[in-house]
């Protein structure tokens, strides 16, 4: 699937930089592009590399605990909605089921993505820090909860609600499964927490045309979790928390934990430095060879 959407998106990034991008920023086309390339980019893609190796070692983590599909939470999103979220399917559609899953696999993935690069390109430095920190801290706060708090997607627990994402295509339900293999990834819902928090973090900036975007974006996320039968209401709830939660964070601390690898770094030579000198001392004493 990742194949199949790549160009897809290449061609939607190239689409957007013209119509995103505002006017004054593109005359400097040759200073942005060498800017996205270029060593300051880089804590940001390692970031984004440790966020992928989080996601492919959640299933190694689960053999490792011994978890496994029978230890799901289904039945307390059934106490706690019962089936209300199939109401969302009352009025299904080919085209509106062809719609939601476009904004849900290519539109989502396209929100982030290309904010990342926005961010880059326009030099917005400070919130390009804050984006980053709050994407890393979604996934940290999340992946505990798919773990031990295992959720069952709707379409395959509720009776009376169709997986209408997963019986499009096997290839889709083939590339679900290589991040969420039991299909119960749901609390909290990644894609209502990431375009909440993506959406909060373009407001920060004033690229107005991107911003009208961005919301209009992470509404029909919303919509498209319910309809397609993946997310439980309760999903969404807990997503907009970790959305705010984790741009709280990311905005409030964010110059304390960029700082703070320096200040490990710092810690490490003043240590190193005093074993040098205990060493040099020692050996002039013939203490130690």
């Amino acid at each position: 699937m990742p194949l199949i959407m790549t160009p897809i998106l290449i061609c939607m990034i190239a689409v957007a930089y013209y119509v995103f991008v505002p006017e004054d920023l593109k005359k400097n086309y040759k200073k942005n592009y060498m800017q996205m390339f270029s060593l300051d980019t880089l804590p940001y893609l390692l970031s984004a590399c440790f966020v992928y190796l989080l996601v492919k070692s959640q299933l190694a983590v689960i053999n490792l605990l011994g978890k496994g599909t029978y230890t799901n939470y289904d039945r307390y999103m059934i106490l706690i909605e019962g089936d209300t979220v199939a109401y969302f399917q009352n009025f299904a559609s080919p085209i509106l089921t062809y719609a939601s899953a476009s904004v849900y696999l290519v539109g989502f993935s396209f929100l982030l993505i290309f904010t990342f690069l926005l961010l880059i390109y326009t030099q917005q430095r400070e919130v390009l820090q804050e984006y980053t920190i709050a994407f890393v801290t979604i996934y940290l706060i999340a992946l505990p909860f798919y773990i031990y708090v295992p959720v069952r997607v709707t379409g395959f627990t509720l009776p009376n609600v169709t997986p209408l994402l997963y019986d499009m295509s096997p290839i889709i339900l083939q590339g679900v499964t290589i991040v969420d293999p039991f299909l119960d990834n749901c609390f909290p819902s990644l894609h209502a927490a990431l375009s909440v928090m993506a959406m909060l973090m373009i407001f920060r900036t004033d690229l107005t045309r991107f911003k009208i975007f961005s919301l209009a974006t992470t509404i029909a996320i919303q919509f498209t979790i319910l309809y397609l039968g993946i997310h439980w209401i309760t999903d969404m709830i807990g997503g907009f928390i970790l959305a705010l939660v984790s741009y709280f964070i990311a905005t409030r601390y964010r110059t304390s934990i960029l700082r703070s690898p320096e200040t490990i770094i710092a810690t490490f030579e003043k240590r190193t430095e005093l074993v040098d000198a205990v060493n040099s001392i020692l050996l002039s004493k013939g203490l130690i060879k």
